[in-house]
């Protein structure tokens, strides 16, 4: 870990393997990423708030290129509630952030949420209470209308329909990242040091006392998602290869029927030359050459994708480095 700057007045900087142990009855996880124009506002919002057993927030910059540190560096020094701080040496992505301020967390329960106040504040209370009074694990947020632009609506029920398929999770349970964690989840999550996270699917693995409940959802505030095509690829492709095999299964499926439709193929053919008739030509070889070639080549790359995570993690990928830690025990007005 580098040098951190020198602590303001209230401030401490701490180990970064070193999580604070008082508990409290509410933590809230916020990955921050070009969130400087919003996050100010969220945790004003946040901090007005009086769950049971207490607030903690902590924010989560994970690489963010414009002035997120800084702003949240002055967020810690003047923050009227318990805040924590943690800086990303570079950007690892939202479901690594998440995992790094789950391992601050002191909470009795971790609501994760963005930063870019779509999720109303004043909803906290309402999933809190909701998970603590009906000894759920894990409660998920969905929405009426979702204030996402279109492509990114359509991205969002593509990856929820693959879930169903991938996951052990309830039929059409909607995956949010505003979700309401127990200590317990929290922990078994926080176990995971594999570079490639996907939340959702630890949760599942974990356990089974699920629920959700409906929110509001409320236009961005600030500028355009951060989620881009690439990015929820990526996180399908963390969801598809870390928490099932059913690609490798259905690698398996295409060259069995491939072989099968290759027997029938063989089997006209001879059909053709026996009867009299000349086989069909160049077309139809070519249809098929290029059919076998392209399943073929899809399933080397199921098969490589796997093979590459496995040696990324075998070398040692680092899941999120995290540069240093800013506590902030608050001060009441």
């Amino acid at each position: 870990m580098t040098d951190a700057l020198p602590a303001a007045e209230g401030l401490s900087v701490t180990p970064a393997d070193t999580p604070v142990d008082t508990p409290v009855g509410l933590s809230i996880v916020v990955p921050v990423y070009r969130g400087a124009a919003t996050v100010g506002a969220l945790v004003e919002a946040l901090s007005v708030l009086r769950p049971a057993g207490g607030l903690e927030i902590i924010l989560v910059n994970d690489g963010s290129p414009d002035n997120s540190a800084e702003v949240c560096r002055a967020l810690a020094a003047t923050a009227t509630v318990p805040l924590v701080y943690i800086e990303h040496a570079r950007n690892f992505g939202e479901h690594n952030a998440v995992m790094s301020g789950l391992r601050q967390a002191r909470g009795a329960f971790v609501i994760t949420m963005d930063d870019d106040l779509q999720n109303p504040p004043e909803e906290v209370l309402r999933l809190y209470d909701h998970a603590r009074l009906g000894g759920w694990d894990v409660v998920y947020t969905r929405y009426a209308v979702k204030e996402h632009d279109g492509w990114r609506n359509l991205g969002s029920r593509f990856a929820n329909g693959v879930a169903d398929m991938l996951l052990d999770k309830p039929k059409g349970l909607y995956l949010s990242s505003f979700r309401c964690m127990s200590a317990l989840a929290v922990r078994e999550v926080a176990k995971y040091s594999g570079p490639y996270p996907y939340v959702d699917g630890l949760l599942m693995q974990v356990t089974q006392r699920l629920d959700s409940i409906e929110v509001k959802h409320l236009p961005r505030a600030e500028g355009r998602s951060n989620y881009t095509l690439k990015r929820l690829v990526l996180l399908w492709l963390n969801l598809a290869t870390n928490f099932s095999v059913l690609p490798l299964r259905l690698a398996i499926l295409a060259g069995a029927v491939m072989g099968v439709m290759g027997i029938f193929a063989a089997g006209y053919v001879m059909f053709e030359g026996l009867s009299g008739e000349t086989p069909s030509g160049w077309a139809s070889m070519m249809t098929v050459t290029l059919l076998v070639a392209g399943v073929q080549f899809l399933i080397l790359g199921v098969l490589g994708e796997y093979v590459g995570r496995a040696f990324l993690s075998a070398n040692g990928k680092p899941q999120g480095v995290v540069r240093d830690i800013v506590t902030s025990e608050g001060r009441r007005s």
